[in-house]
Order: structure tokens, then C-alpha cells, then sequence
């Protein structure tokens, strides 16, 4: 069948489940990925493993300009106005959850370095889509509601820097495993600092053409334009385009006055591209696969929900934040959303040994909650009493 026939259906096959997924209360991405399982090998093989490998490009372009829109994330003016509080929190919760996945998947389950180094460093993205939802329905408002607003912007950023940072070490120690360890700790550093540093000086070029822009369509094209090219001139440096991007959206958004014009400018070129990407990365699970990881997925679950729940109350109680933040606040940060399986995929892009696995386990967690994060959303609001109008949704 002609790709461009099976690119058709997939479009419309995802969107249709997108809006079955809407009408029952789960999100856009859930449809997504059902409609990729459904027409991937595990299912009825409308898209097998070579039109998967044939479509690579979307996934990296869709990983590439999530990652520009998470630097746009860090903007350095908004976290001084906020303070320090929070990001105490969310380094010492980041540490907990990442520490507690590591130390179950190396030592509990003796799983390779590489695999419990990414699988630990995945568990540190929270993506508390449901938890905003049901603040918005329920006009929520609170100590909890208002600390889980920056901290959740922070912990995006880190733990995509976080994950940049383990794939590039990953990525070494795989290929290179005949050098020494110094060797290898500074290729890594590298990478690292080389794909920081060009992603900035990407950031200033963009910064400055954004300005030059005239409507907003050059605008979009100067925007992807340069999206493509930190993703193609870091992978010709064996830089990491992930940090590359990162970095040049952080850049922009710092730099430039008026930079939400140009992350405004991909809202209406993203929509198809995400959602090919999610139905790709449903089409890329194997459910087979899922029994042979069962007891690593529930490791996975449990060691990240005690490391949120631990690290969000030791980080709340050392700054002596009120005690319905000491509570709760770990609660709303145990979702995970579509940046994981964006992350899930670029693992399986670098790292082809782990990559199933780790596809398996991120698209179980994150499609248990989409089920569940509303309920662990609403449940965190109401025991901190912060519920407003209940029942009165906000149209």
C-alpha cells in the first residue's frame, strides 16, 4: 500500500480516537496511542516494523520541537519573582524519584546500567495535565495549588535535561565500551556542554531572525528552519540534539521581548505532527513484550510514587511550607504524559537493545495515568481542601 494512503488513514484513525478518547474524559494522546496499537505489528499489522523505521523523521521532528517548547519553559525572570521555595522542592523530589528507580531497577532487579540509568532518569518528568484540568474545573485554589504550578514547570525542564544528560552518558558507554571510564565521563561531557552551547548559539541566531520575520507564516518557517538545524548539526557533531533544542528555546524566550510570537507561530503546525507521532509510538509497542516487563513496570510505578510522595514532603518540610503542601503535593506530581513516550521513543532512536522495553514500560505507565490522574488529581485537591464550587465547572 502507497505511504502516503497509509499516512492518510493513520491521520484519521488517530483523530477519531482522539475524539472517542474526549468524549469518555481521557486526553487526545490516550486515543493516539490506542489507534497506533491497533494498526501496529501487535495488532492487525496495517503499519509494520519497516514503515516504522520508514517514518523515524516524524518522531524526531515531533521530539525536536517538544523539546524547543520546553526550554521556552525556563524563563529566568519568572523564577526569580517566585522565589527559591520551589525549587527546593523540586530538586529534592527529583532526587528521591530518581534515586528510588535507579536503586530498584540496579539492585533490586539487576537490571544493565545503562537501562536503570535512562529508566531513572525518565522518572523524573511529571507531566500533571489532569491535576491543572480538574484546578480549572473545581476553581481550586491553595497553598498546594499554587506551589504544583511552578513546581511542575520546573520539574519538566530538569527532567528533560536530566534524561539529555543520561542518554548522552548511555550513548558512550554503549558504544564506546573499550575506553577507560574517564574516557568515557569525558565524551559524555562533551556532548553534553557542546550540544548546550550550540543550542544558544541557535537561540541568539533565532532570536535575531524571529525580529527580521515579517508575517507569521516566515515566521513558522524560520522557526521549524532552525528546529531542523540544531537537530541535524548536533547529530553531525555527536552532540545531543535533545540539550540542543532545550537550550535554544530557553535562548529565545530570555532574549527576546516579544518570543511568544514565535512559539505562537507552531501551535498550528503541531496538532498533525503529534499526533502522527503518538500513533507511532502506540504502533511501536509490542504486547508481547508487556508480560516479560510486568514486574519492572510495577517497579517502575511504585519506586517513582514513593520517590515523588518522599521527596515532595522532605522538600516541602525543609523550607517549612504549610502542611497540606507536606501532604499532598507529591500526590499531583506522579502523572506522566506524552513528553514520556516522546522520551520512550528517543530512547528506542539510540539505544535499539533497551528501546523496546523501555517503550513497553513508558506507555503502560502513562497510558494508567490517563485513567487515573483526574481521580489522583481530584483526591490530592480535596484532602487539601482547597476545592472550590464543587461541581461547578468552569465553562
Amino acid at each position: 500500500m502507497d505511504m502516503l494512503l497509509k499516512l492518510a488513514i493513520i491521520v484519521l484513525a488517530g483523530c477519531l480516537a482522539g475524539k472517542l478518547a474526549r468524549a469518555v474524559g481521557l486526553s487526545n494522546v490516550f486515543g493516539f496511542v490506542i489507534a497506533g496499537i491497533i494498526l501496529g505489528p501487535s495488532c492487525f499489522d496495517f503499519l509494520s516494523s519497516q514503515d516504522l523505521t520508514s517514518l523515524n523523521f516524524v518522531v524526531e521532528l515531533a521530539v525536536a520541537i517538544l523539546a524547543f517548547k520546553i526550554g521556552s519553559e525556563f524563563v529566568v525572570r519568572d523564577i526569580k519573582k517566585l522565589g527559591t521555595s520551589f525549587m527546593v522542592i523540586t530538586f529534592v523530589e527529583t532526587a528521591c524519584a530518581v534515586l528510588l528507580v535507579f536503586s530498584a531497577m540496579y539492585f533490586l532487579f539487576r537490571q544493565e546500567l545503562v537501562f536503570s540509568l535512562v529508566m531513572a532518569a525518565m522518572a523524573a518528568v511529571t507531566a500533571p495535565a489532569a491535576m491543572i484540568m480538574v484546578i480549572r474545573q473545581y476553581r481550586a485554589d491553595g497553598p498546594v495549588t499554587r506551589m504544583l504550578l511552578p513546581v511542575a514547570a520546573l520539574n519538566g525542564v530538569l527532567g528533560v535535561v536530566l534524561f539529555g544528560i543520561a542518554i548522552s552518558i548511555a550513548r558512550v558507554f554503549v558504544r564506546r565500551a573499550d575506553l577507560g571510564m574517564w574516557q568515557m565521563v569525558t565524551i559524555s561531557l562533551v556532548q553534553i556542554l557542546g550540544g548546550l552551547v550550540l543550542g544558544a548559539l541557535l537561540g541568539l541566531a533565532l532570536s535575531f531572525l524571529g525580529q527580521k520575520a515579517g508575517d507569521s507564516d516566515e515566521l513558522l518557517v524560520i522557526t521549524i528552519g532552525m528546529i531542523l538545524a540544531a537537530t541535524a548539526a548536533a547529530k553531525a557533531l555527536s552532540l545531543s540534539p535533545l540539550l540542543a533544542n532545550i537550550m535554544m528555546g530557553t535562548v529565545l524566550v530570555n532574549f527576546t521581548q516579544n518570543s511568544n510570537r514565535i512559539f505562537f507561530s507552531l501551535n498550528n503546525f503541531t496538532p498533525p505532527i503529534y499526533l502522527l507521532f503518538f500513533t507511532l509510538v502506540g504502533a511501536s509497542l509490542n504486547l508481547a513484550m508487556l508480560l516479560n516487563v510486568s514486574l519492572l513496570i510495577a517497579a517502575y510505578i511504585l519506586s517513582r510514587a514513593a520517590g515523588k510522595i518522599v521527596g515532595a514532603w522532605a522538600g516541602a518540610k525543609a523550607i517549612k511550607a504549610e502542611p497540606a503542601v507536606q501532604k499532598h503535593l507529591g500526590l499531583a506530581l506522579l502523572p506522566q504524559g506524552g513528553l514520556s513516550l516522546a522520551l520512550a521513543v528517543l530512547v528506542n532512536l539510540h539505544l535499539a537493545d533497551i528501546g523496546t522495553s523501555v517503550i513497553a514500560i513508558m506507555t503502560v505507565s502513562v497510558l494508567l495515568y490517563e485513567i487515573a490522574g483526574p481521580v489522583i488529581a481530584k483526591a490530592a485537591i480535596a484532602r487539601a481542601g482547597e476545592i472550590r464550587g464543587m461541581g461547578a465547572a468552569i465553562r
